[in-house]
């Protein structure tokens, strides 16, 4: 069966360009042109990937991405016209998995597409392994820290932290791949799955969101460490 992907975007030429080469690509895709009714789609049907645009007519990109992320873990691609880092760091912060600039390409949108889709897939297809007991290391405790594979659930001295799909997942590779440093680009190809030319940025926001909700104290981390000029090294 066909993926089903969902286009929230009020700029109807962009949209029907998307929606074209994701149909060329084997995808079902429907499009929503306004912010209530695509939240409103996104939240009473299920699909398998969202691109979401920022700047909507009836209520802000961000606003949706925060009602979808408190309900759902279907991965979000966010686009926008703006350029500030500063939106994409909040796009990233609320829980999005990807974060492209326009104006883009149609065939890099479904590379990304794909490489969300086939992440997310593995990722499901890991805990279901895991469930049926396949897995021997379903759970992780170093120190005040334990995170269960099986639940994707995360504790700090036994209170129970609420993680984004890629902040979990970052997390969890670096604990499992204790004391050894990833460059920011080893760990945006390892996590997105995709080049990571000009994403730095996304890493960096992750981490500083994952510090802030293991760590007792962000200015020194017992956790996830910086080298500076290098990278990030878990600690254990």
């Amino acid at each position: 069966m066909a993926k089903k992907i969902l286009i929230i975007e009020d700029e109807i030429s962009i949209a029907e360009l998307e929606k074209d080469y994701l149909e060329l690509s084997g995808f079902t895709v429907v499009m929503k042109h306004d912010g209530l009714t695509g939240e409103a789609e996104a939240l009473g049907n299920d699909y398998d990937l969202i691109i979401l645009d920022v700047m909507l007519p009836g209520t802000d990109g961000f606003d949706i991405l925060a009602n979808i992320r408190s309900e759902k873990n279907t991965p979000i691609i966010m686009v926008t016209a703006k350029k500030e880092d500063i939106d994409k760091i909040r796009g990233l912060g609320l829980g999005a998995d990807d974060y492209m600039t326009k104006p883009f390409s149609p065939s890099e949108l479904v590379a990304r597409v794909k490489a969300h889709l086939t992440r997310y897939e593995r990722l499901v297809g890991e805990n279901a392994s895991a469930f049926n007991g396949r897995n021997k290391k379903a759970e992780l405790v170093i120190r005040g820290l334990k995170i269960n594979k099986d639940s994707r659930q995360v504790w700090v001295d036994g209170e129970e932290k609420s993680l984004t799909s890629k902040e979990y997942e970052l997390l969890l590779f670096l604990a499992e791949h204790p004391n050894k440093v990833f460059t920011k680009e080893e760990l945006f190809k390892q996590i997105w799955e995709l080049d990571a030319a000009g994403d730095n940025a996304t890493v960096t926001v992750h981490i500083k969101k994952i510090r802030e909700k293991i760590e007792y104290n962000t200015a020194k981390p017992q956790y996830i460490e910086t080298v500076w000029g290098v990278g990030y090294r878990f600690k254990v």
